[in-house]
């Protein structure tokens, strides 16, 4: 069997509740070396940054970049040069250029770049697919709510440019409906709700359109207590399919099928495995668009009402 040696750049929340316990599911993958410079993990060798890690550790197959959003272009960058895989939590990036430009260098240099959307590997994702192939969407309804105190506590990035405010969770869902959509989509209107001082939003209205009219309304807010409310509702000709606990809960017109405990950083780290054996990228910047959309007509329509 394939074996490959990872190092993670950022120790931080996800890591924690997410990506150790993942990693250590995942037969052929071996977390061998951190980098950060406020935190290291016991029995791991720790490093406080990246160059150093890379340095240090020369015989990395890849590397997986946690960190908050606005520094994973230059770490990915860093990384990709020096012939690593690299693994990018969502989103891959603060723009739409910097996510671009690590997809063409990956290419040029033909290594592995994985944008780890990791929502579509919820449990309920794959059955959801299975049954809309052979449906028509009339449309779509997401509530996306959780309370950014519990699930970004002391993260004053998130509220800085390039730390997304809600859409963070948002796009969760953005790539859960892009995947699960058999047409693309297009947005018509945003209203986002941006606290002063910050230069992201804490809440988003977000309605979307396909080309034939179909309807596609996004509710995203970081002011719901919790427990959050991660949910979507798929209308076809022919049945009602609701997504609950962010894909955890599938249930089809009204019968759950699927209610299962949250794995997706599992799935995350399974395909990464098959995509570092196959040698092939995975990057997917659809969900990131939409939100760069979102971004310049929402803030677009915020001066017009300044001005008027």
């Amino acid at each position: 069997m394939s074996h490959f040696r990872l190092g993670i750049v950022g120790v931080g929340k996800i890591v924690r509740d997410q990506h150790l316990a993942a990693i250590e599911a995942t037969p052929g993958i071996e977390l061998v070396a951190v980098a950060d410079p406020f935190a290291e993990l016991p029995g791991i060798a720790g490093y406080a940054d990246l160059a150093a890690m890379l340095e240090a550790e020369p015989d990395l197959d890849a590397i997986a970049i946690c960190t908050p959003t606005h520094l994973r272009h230059e770490l990915a960058r860093q990384a990709l040069v020096h012939g690593k895989a690299v693994l990018l939590e969502k989103p891959p990036g603060a723009t739409l250029a910097e996510t671009e430009d690590l997809k063409a260098l990956a290419e040029a240099n033909g290594s592995v770049l994985f944008a780890a959307w990791h929502s579509r590997f919820a449990p309920g994702i794959r059955r959801a697919l299975d049954w809309l192939k052979d449906r028509t969407v009339t449309a779509v309804t997401i509530d996306w709510h959780e309370d950014v105190r519990v699930w970004h506590p002391g993260q004053d990035w998130i509220w800085a440019a390039g730390g997304m405010g809600v859409f963070d969770p948002g796009i969760n869902a953005l790539s859960i409906i892009t995947q699960l959509m058999p047409a693309p989509f297009f947005l018509k209107h945003a209203d986002l709700e941006v606290p002063e001082n910050c230069q992201t939003p804490i809440a988003a209205k977000l309605s979307f359109s396909t080309a034939d009219g179909v309807a596609v309304d996004a509710d995203f807010d970081f002011r719901h207590e919790d427990p959050p409310r991660w949910d979507m509702r798929i209308e076809t000709e022919t049945g009602v399919l609701t997504l609950e606990g962010g894909g955890a809960r599938l249930i089809l017109d009204g019968d759950v099928v699927i209610d299962e405990p949250e794995r997706e950083y599992q799935g995350v780290y399974a395909h990464f495995f098959e995509l570092l054996k196959a040698g092939e990228s995975d990057v997917d910047i659809a969900p990131l668009r939409h939100l760069a959309d979102a971004a310049l007509l929402g803030h677009r329509r915020t001066v017009e009402a300044f001005i008027e």
